[in-house]
Formats: structure tokens, C-alpha cells, sequence
């Protein structure tokens, strides 16, 4: 190792295990509703990961199919799939 450089470190993958707790994604600008979701914690939507969708009515990843409106992105987070949403585009029930 070179003289200051920090150690590497890996974050955990998510639990396996799904969590109980299941919510309905929507899109904010049209109501549609786009995934059945297993969301674990109290808090805001900020991802989801793709294992944990139960139920997905999109045609292309991070695009409402009623409005045509970006929703999310692809991404790596913590070594699995996920979408990463864009703030204010999608809401839970």
C-alpha cells in the first residue's frame, strides 16, 4: 500500500430477505401507477432495488409509459441494480 493512501472498503449488499412492508410507486405528474414495491424503513423514496420489485407496469426503465416522463436512472448501489429516482417524480402510497 502506498504511504497515505487510505484503505479500500465494500458496503454490504441489501438483505435478502424481503421486507413485509409493501407500497405502490406513482408517477407525481399523471397518477400512473408504475411498480408494487417491497420498501423497508420509514423513510423517503429515493431507490428502489430491482429485486425487490414485485410488480413492474413499465415499458423502459425510468420512463412513465402514460407521460413519457424520466423518472429514474439505472444504477450500481452496493453492488446491485437499482433506480435512482429524480426528486419530486415518483410517490409512495
Amino acid at each position: 500500500m502506498r504511504a497515505g493512501a487510505k484503505p479500500a472498503f465494500f458496503m454490504a449488499k441489501p438483505r435478502t430477505k424481503l421486507p413485509n412492508r409493501s407500497v405502490a410507486i406513482y408517477c407525481q405528474k399523471c397518477r400512473f401507477h408504475l411498480y408494487d414495491y417491497r420498501k423497508g424503513g420509514k423513510g423517503s423514496l429515493v431507490k428502489s432495488f430491482k429485486s425487490r420489485i414485485t410488480k413492474d407496469n413499465t415499458e423502459s426503465l425510468g420512463v412513465c409509459p402514460q407521460c413519457q416522463t424520466v423518472i429514474g436512472r439505472d444504477a450500481m448501489v452496493r453492488g446491485e441494480r437499482a433506480i435512482k429516482f429524480v426528486g419530486g417524480k415518483v410517490f409512495h402510497k
